[in-house]
């Protein structure tokens, strides 16, 4: 997929380091971590709207570079 997608939090681990975000228009979750977040509290909440970059990772999709 080229470009960035538009997503809703689903849910953050702080402590595990990772989340889920579901893209507008889906209903699937995808799996980020925290290193991907570019800000510098490198966190999110459940409900925020994020950008990012959907990748195809370890034989699933991935949420990469997501802003605020």
């Amino acid at each position: 997929m080229e470009g960035r997608s538009k997503g809703i939090v689903r849910s953050f681990n702080r402590l595990g380091g990772y989340g889920f975000v579901v893209p507008m228009g889906s209903e699937e979750q995808v799996y980020f971590r925290a290193e991907d977040i570019e800000s510098e509290t490198r966190t999110v909440s459940e409900g925020q709207q994020v950008s990012f970059v959907l990748v195809l990772g370890d034989g699933r999709f991935e949420a990469r570079e997501l802003r605020v």
